[in-house]
């Protein structure tokens, strides 16, 4: 199969953000072999190389991509017979189910809702696709990816001769927002993975993940184009005692504590970016919403270099007032 690039794509339309240039080169692989030949050809052409997956927390440069950006659009859900035992009760009643990771997070939770599975309600209204997901373990409302995880399959691209890995849920080096596939830095390809999911009450599953759903449209600043979380919530355990002492809002004990479990104890971003007085600061195009200050959204037309700006901001500022330095959640493409 002879493999052609699309070339000169505008980035802008793609991202969810609706920011950045184009890119000189653009490929949709639909399979693995589709994948092996495309990094046969940009080797070839000796270009840069990017994995897109959904684009929904990816901040694009201005000036596009000088290179080729893969979007793997792997989009099947396969029912497998397998059934796996609880670890602890060991009782069999886990169903395992074969998902591409070109799927669209909405899709996989509308199938297991079709199907009565449990196990995916934390991401009702989450974007992007489940190879996103799994690379920065995405999470909220208490649950995480790798907590359905049984096993996931990606091409290795960083050796001469690429070749399929497959890894069991203990080998995907999962943490906070991250996997050994995010720390590998483009070096691997999510192609896809094997879910665990609990049999359950189709009412109760559909119940979890509608309220989810209202929460984000309630709380998140939806309206606007965005990246979702821009920066990583704070461990309790990386907060200086100090500052814990003379704030009561940090108190685990009094009714006002704003620490919150995602999924161990965290004080959320969007607390040290309010208290810094930043809430509905911009600059351009880009604004620190005044619903969710963790998120920065594209009021109009913003430039990435508006959001950088920013961050940046958001970082000394934070930092001055609390001695915390904020980690960023979003992705560059530079």
């Amino acid at each position: 199969m002879l493999i052609n690039f699309d070339k000169n794509v505008p980035l802008k339309q793609i991202s969810h953000y609706k920011i950045g240039g184009n890119a000189k080169y653009f490929f949709e692989a639909k399979n693995a072999d589709d994948l092996i030949k495309v990094i046969e050809k940009q080797r070839q052409l000796k270009t840069p190389v990017f994995i897109l997956a959904g684009a929904t927390n990816v901040l694009i440069d201005d000036h596009g991509f000088n290179g080729l950006i893969i979007k793997p659009d792997f989009k099947f859900i396969r029912k497998e017979n397998n059934v796996f035992v609880n670890p602890h009760t060991k009782q069999s009643y886990s169903v395992g189910i074969n998902v591409g990771a070109g799927v669209l997070m909405k899709e996989l939770v509308d199938f297991a809702l079709e199907k009565n599975l449990s196990g995916l309600e934390w991401a009702g209204g989450l974007p992007g696709t489940l190879g996103g997901a799994i690379r920065g373990n995405a999470g909220a409302f208490g649950g995480e990816m790798k907590d359905t995880i049984e096993k996931v399959m990606s091409l290795d691209i960083s050796q001469k001769n690429p070749k399929i890995i497959k890894r069991k849920f203990k080998d995907c080096g999962f943490q906070y927002r991250s996997s050994i596939f995010k720390k590998n830095k483009g070096g691997e390809i999510i192609t896809e993975a094997t879910l665990k999911l609990q049999k359950g009450d189709g009412k109760k599953i559909e119940e979890e993940i509608i309220k989810n759903i209202n929460y984000r449209l309630l709380k998140h600043p939806m309206e606007y184009p965005s990246l979702g979380s821009t920066f990583k919530n704070v461990p309790l355990t990386q907060i200086d005692s100090k500052i814990i002492s003379i704030n009561p809002c940090f108190n685990p004990h009094k009714s006002m504590s704003i620490i919150k479990n995602d999924p161990f104890p965290v004080i959320p971003a969007a607390y040290f970016i309010s208290e810094a007085g930043l809430k509905g600061i911009s600059i351009g195009g880009a604004m620190i919403s005044p619903k969710h200050p963790n998120f920065i959204v594209n009021i109009l037309d913003a430039k990435a270099k508006d959001v950088e700006n920013l961050i940046q901001l958001v970082k000394n500022e934070v930092k001055k007032k609390f001695k915390i330095e904020l980690q960023e959640e979003i992705e560059r493409l530079i």
